[in-house]
């Protein structure tokens, strides 16, 4: 008899570790039914697979984008980085100069997407996406930026992915925040501007490297890339220079050149002043340093919205174009 209760009691603390029940996990499951025809037994029964993590809460509160630009820089602007670049352009480039053409896209802003994103597919990310988004989802604490609204929302549209993509939900491995593949799109990302550049019928940003490259090429295309244009240059900046031009949030140029320079920011390189630009500040050791950003900056802060991502990424693809022409 006791050995009985032994082993019910190990059968009943094995199944509550196997399944766990989320704070409006069925509201959420019976709202993928009702609003996207999803399989509300199938959602409930994933969502009870998925596991509550500490780390992506973790992770998600430190990201690397609240570092100083010069902590930062170095984390992306390495010769193993620019080595790497220059090698998967010349491994991929007819694939690349296929996507470039077809998108409008500048090539070495692919490879450096690609670069800062994942190292070229050696750093993808090893979280399961069911529990980065289920965790964020339903548990992200409210510290005044809740976004526990925007990774629900993923999370539904990674259940709607699984359906689309026919992928094994519950083996999908990525970053804290659930992106994924090669060039780490978010799930309604991947519905959204993924291509099926190989023409296999299936969207893989995995093992189509194809689709992976043409998959950035039209992100920034379908974010209004402009071919051939400038991305940033730096100001030289008065003594009485407006601050208030500085830009805090929305790198969408709104201003024009001839503008901003009599706000005290003017281009160190030849730059028509109608051109449309903001103006960007980037902590250096030695104080701020400023910046003039242009509609492919902006572009550039659509895949991630921190300017020092759309720094390190224009920074990297400068380096690698001069590599790759040497």
């Amino acid at each position: 008899m006791k050995r009985i209760l032994v082993l019910a009691l190990v059968s009943i603390i094995s199944a509550s570790c196997q399944a766990q029940q989320h704070p409006g996990a069925e509201e959420f499951a019976a709202k993928a039914a009702a609003e996207h025809e999803l399989d509300q037994e199938k959602v409930l029964l994933l969502l009870q697979e998925a596991r509550f993590k500490q780390s992506i809460v973790d992770a998600i509160s430190r990201p690397a984008e609240a570092k100083p630009w010069y902590d930062y820089r170095p984390i992306f602007i390495t010769d193993k980085r620019i080595k790497g670049g220059i090698e998967f352009w010349k491994e991929n480039e007819k694939l690349i100069a296929q996507a470039s053409e077809q998108f409008g896209v500048d090539p070495q802003f692919i490879v450096a997407i690609i670069g800062v994103e994942t190292l070229y597919g050696r750093i993808t990310g090893s979280y399961r996406v069911l529990d980065a988004l289920t965790t964020l989802s339903f548990y992200y604490p409210d510290t005044g930026n809740d976004r526990s609204a925007f990774f629900s929302s993923e999370l539904m549209n990674f259940f709607m992915l699984g359906d689309e993509e026919r992928i094994s939900l519950d083996d999908v491995t990525g970053s804290y925040a659930g992106a994924m593949g090669l060039g780490q799109f978010m799930p309604s990302s991947y519905r959204e501007y993924a291509v099926d550049l190989d023409g296999d019928g299936r969207r893989d940003l995995w093992s189509s490297m194809a689709d992976i490259i043409g998959s950035v090429a039209n992100y920034l295309h379908r974010h209004g890339w402009e071919p051939g244009q400038p991305v940033t240059y730096p100001a030289i900046v008065s003594d009485d220079a407006d601050m208030t031009l500085v830009t805090k949030r929305d790198y969408k140029p709104k201003k024009s050149v001839t503008e901003i320079a009599g706000g005290g920011f003017k281009s160190a390189e030849p730059v028509s002043g109608e051109t449309l630009a903001a103006v960007a500040g980037l902590e250096e050791e030695d104080g701020y340093h400023y910046w003039l950003t242009f509609k492919n900056f902006y572009v550039i802060t659509r895949y991630n919205r921190s300017p020092l991502y759309a720094m390190a990424v224009f920074e990297l693809s400068e380096a690698i174009l001069a590599g790759f022409e040497d």
